[in-house]
């Protein structure tokens, strides 16, 4: 099975070391002093690390929420491909 996607909010900004230590997440800056990471996670248990290593480093975070990208390249999920019927 692979990895799946999952998009972490933390209140706070990153700076350029934690940054890079979090090699292979993406790092935004949302609104409203929060930071969005979003990366592929191989299994529970790389993301149960990742939660950790916030928590030791007393990174609030705000929601885990799962982040799939559909085939088609939509970014919505929801979005339904065209139908091919004439």
């Amino acid at each position: 099975m692979g990895a799946h996607r999952y998009e972490v909010l933390v209140k706070g900004r990153f700076g350029p070391e934690l940054s890079a230590a979090l090699e292979g997440f993406e790092i935004t800056t949302a609104a409203g002093g929060f930071t969005l990471v979003t990366g592929d996670v191989p299994d529970q248990q790389r993301l149960l690390g990742l939660l950790a290593a916030f928590d030791d480093l007393h990174i609030q975070v705000i929601s885990v929420n799962p982040s799939e990208v559909p085939a088609n390249g939509s970014p919505l999920s929801g979005d339904v491909a065209p139908s091919t019927d004439d």
